[in-house]
């Protein structure tokens, strides 16, 4: 176990890593490792516990009865998913998550997580509000994505989401986590659709980009 690294993320910020190790058996703490495109959670289950990926990444998917699916959300190497399935007992999915890559998830009890221990640990208090702060930051996000598929147009809303990447990231050259397909189903629109409008858009001038690497022009925030 890493705890170092674990000492580093939201979920354990201000928590030392000597604490970690004991609050991990608290937590019932457990780790699994997943390949890509395998499901860790699927829809119409019940989650009890929380993941935080270890390393890799994964989609959170949602599919839809016509065969279609959209990405909701990607989360990253260091953040955590299912909280808020896992908080309210019974409550069945609405979504998949699945590997983005090869990943490594630590699984931590969610009844556990966020109730103070039998042993009064002094810093589960600490846990508690971090998982707080995550929690409202994620509702922001979900917010920023409806504000980027709201635009019927495509390259609005490839300009609603390369604006905001870029102003994340402090530079006007960057990296996003999507291949293509992922990025269209984020946006909600077809892949061949997207990549013919990001043609356009470098043709004009609008932005550069090879793969998931993009460079937004200056005219873009004009």
């Amino acid at each position: 176990m890493n705890y170092f690294f674990l000492q580093n993320t939201p979920l354990f910020h201000g928590i030392r890593e000597d604490e970690i190790k004991e609050m991990l058996s608290c937590l019932s703490a457990r780790g699994k490792n997943y390949r890509k495109d395998e499901v860790i959670l699927r829809a119409g289950n019940t989650a009890s516990e929380i993941g935080l990926v270890e390393s890799g990444s994964v989609n959170i998917v949602v599919n839809f009865y016509w065969g279609n699916s959209n990405i909701f959300g990607h989360v990253e190497k260091g953040s955590i998913f299912a909280e808020n399935y896992a908080a309210i007992p019974g409550q069945e999915l609405l979504c998949d998550v699945v590997a983005a890559e090869d990943c490594e998830i630590l699984f931590l009890d969610m009844n556990k997580l966020s109730t103070t221990c039998s042993k009064g640990c002094a810093f589960h208090n600490r846990l508690i509000h971090n998982l707080l702060r995550i929690s409202a930051k994620k509702n922001l996000g979900l917010s920023t994505r409806m504000m980027h598929i709201a635009p019927k147009a495509i390259r609005d809303r490839l300009l609603s989401y390369l604006s905001e990447q870029a102003l994340e990231n402090g530079s006007p050259h960057f990296t996003i986590p999507f291949d293509r397909q992922q990025l269209a189903d984020y946006l909600g629109v077809d892949r061949s659709a997207l990549s013919n409008e990001l043609s356009k858009m470098q043709k004009d001038g609008l932005i550069a980009y090879r793969k998931n690497e993009f460079t937004i022009s200056e005219a873009v925030k004009q």
